[in-house]
């Protein structure tokens, strides 16, 4: 029997889509809770607690809004669940994770015929899948024209796509399920704790999925929020879906909602770790404690920083996220984007390749916003393109971003 030494995972700076650099407080809640079962009256009050907030950072009075347990992948499943055999749904994708989503929906919909004919990549004929190209956005226009011709039952699109670093039209998205009387799902993965925006103002919207460890980050398997309207609830209870674990009402017991109301007490549905209602509770008190509006302000204002820095370099930017910054290399580098990224990783800093083509390159600022860890960013992403040959001198880009805090300041 083979006993390996004691795992050590070194630090490393997190500047990709997502997750970003846990903030100390989350990490130290996880590390300081006692030991305490999934019922003990303190880690059910965490979680009435989280609740609370959560509706608060949603922007939203939906009593079903709560924590699903495990990563953003598990608050999408308890979204696109309510989806049954047979759904009509209108899907939008325009890059990998919109992709991700897509495939989870055509799997939810199939039956079980579709899923014989290819069990990984159904093709249900009830499913339209509108595929917009790699670094464009949805658009308004796109989905009320797909709306009007299709007529669905549900349509589906992410808020802001991190495969591509673009942010989707919203509130087109919205009015035109209000208009063609169709129910809207929207994966805020990316958006939710970034972005300032309340959910209530899209009533065409009536599900929604986000993650712990983008903009709310906390850990990566902690909670990842959801949000349901009492419309969608109603259907559920009425024709149910095909889930235990990540069922939209029973999921909400465990969290004070019972029947459609806030219960002082919660009741048993699976068993939830205290150390990951410990740190989820603290991220969201930091986030609210930050406030919405100016952290949303510093996003872009940190974002534009970067942005013209990677430029000075030579770089192509192609996204408007606020979080995220997907670039194209200059033309001699044009094809290096793997090596570069590896590169940058094996040192520990931690940038992403797109996964999808084109590949691009994408450097986040989750977490990072100063001026002092933005210029170590642009530092050590600029020390990764000279030496991969790029030519520009870095005093001046490192200058460009110093003047740029100056003259804000």
């Amino acid at each position: 029997m083979t006993v390996y030494p004691t795992l050590v995972i070194p630090e490393t700076l997190a500047a990709g889509p997502g997750p970003g650099n846990t903030d100390p407080r989350v990490l130290e809640r996880f590390a300081k809770t006692g030991v305490a079962d999934h019922m003990q009256k303190d880690v059910v009050r965490g979680m009435l607690e989280a609740k609370e907030m959560l509706r608060e950072l949603w922007g939203t009075k939906n009593v079903y809004t709560y924590g699903v347990a495990g990563t953003g992948w598990d608050g999408l499943d308890c979204m696109e669940g309510m989806i049954l055999p047979g759904d009509t749904v209108v899907s939008f994708s325009n890059g990998t994770f919109s992709s991700i989503d897509d495939l989870t929906i055509r799997m939810k919909a199939s039956s079980a015929e579709d899923l014989a004919a290819d069990s990984l990549n159904p093709k249900p004929k009830n499913v339209t899948t509108i595929t917009v190209p790699h670094g464009q956005s949805v658009t308004g226009e796109m989905v009320d024209k797909a709306l009007a011709e299709k007529k669905p039952m549900w349509a589906f699109m992410a808020h802001w796509e991190t495969g591509s670093g673009r942010i989707n039209d919203l509130k087109g998205f919205s009015d035109a399920c209000v208009k063609h009387g169709v129910m809207g799902i929207v994966d805020a993965v990316s958006s939710l704790g970034v972005a300032d925006f309340s959910i209530d103002d899209y009533p065409g919207v009536v599900a929604w999925a986000s993650c712990p460890q983008k903009g709310v980050l906390s850990l990566p398997l902690t909670y990842a929020p959801v949000s349901f309207t009492d419309k969608v609830i109603d259907l559920v209870k009425k024709r149910g879906c095909r889930s235990y674990v990540h069922h939209p009402i029973l999921n909400a017991r465990h969290w004070g909602i019972i029947d459609g109301k806030d219960a002082p007490n919660a009741a048993y549905h699976q068993t939830h770790s205290c150390y990951a209602v410990a740190a989820f509770h603290e991220a969201l008190r930091i986030i609210l404690g930050y406030g919405r509006r100016r952290k949303a302000s510093d996003y872009a204002y940190h974002e534009k920083a970067l942005r013209q820095a990677v430029e000075a370099m030579g770089c192509d930017v192609t996204s408007n996220m606020t979080s995220l910054v997907v670039l194209n290399l200059p033309g001699k580098l044009a094809g290096r984007e793997k090596e570069l990224v590896t590169n940058a990783r094996e040192k520990g800093f931690g940038i992403w390749p797109t996964l999808s083509e084109p590949v691009q390159v994408r450097i986040g600022i989750l977490n990072q916003l100063s001026p002092e860890q933005i210029s170590e960013i642009v530092s050590r992403f600029a020390d990764e393109m000279l030496a991969l040959g790029a030519e520009f001198d870095k005093a001046t880009v490192m200058n460009g971003l110093k003047s740029y805090y100056a003259q804000a300041a």
